[in-house]
């Protein structure tokens, strides 16, 4: 008869924390207001209104939007307000920077609301791997608040852990 397979991993204690799960779902938008500018430097007010006015909103619906300019434009202030005033009606959240900052902006206002006492005193892997854009400083953010409350941190799979931290 043959032997039966253990699985280790299921029976430990540890808990995998995977932030692919708290992807907040949404279309992701970035808008480039270089387009809005004359040759794309030079930001006409009278024009640059009425571009913005006449702009269809509705597309970011439910949307996460971010605002940026991809030249070296020197863009004032309340042009990027202009521009989150007609599209923040529309939007869950509206941003001043790259998708990046964007998502970076999203994880922390899921993980800053997230209860982590649900880890208190446990071993705890996040888990590597994902399809959706996490990024880098959501891995950070995360750390920090888990090694606040576990046993230890890890990251990656739990047959190929790398230690991160142990509480001593």
């Amino acid at each position: 008869m043959p032997e039966e397979i253990i699985n280790r991993v299921a029976q430990s204690a540890l808990i995998t924390f995977d932030l692919e799960e708290l992807y907040p779902e949404g279309k992701r938008a970035s808008i480039d207001i270089k387009d809005w500018l004359y040759e794309g430097l030079i930001l006409r007010e009278k024009e640059f209104r009425k571009s913005v006015t006449d702009y269809d909103w509705a597309q970011y619906d439910n949307a996460f939007v971010a605002l940026n300019c991809s030249t070296d434009a020197i863009v004032p202030g309340w042009a990027y307000m202009l521009i989150a005033s007609k599209v923040a009606p529309h939007a869950k959240r509206v941003i001043h920077g790259s998708l990046e900052t964007l998502e970076t902006l999203v994880y922390q206002e899921v993980l800053n609301t997230f209860d982590f006492s649900i880890f208190e005193g446990k071993p705890v892997i996040i888990k590597g791997c994902s399809n959706k854009p996490v990024p880098q400083n959501a891995y950070l953010l995360a750390t920090a608040k888990i090694q606040g409350v576990a046993k230890s941190v890890m990251y990656g799979e739990a047959c190929s852990a790398v230690p991160i931290y142990k509480r001593r």
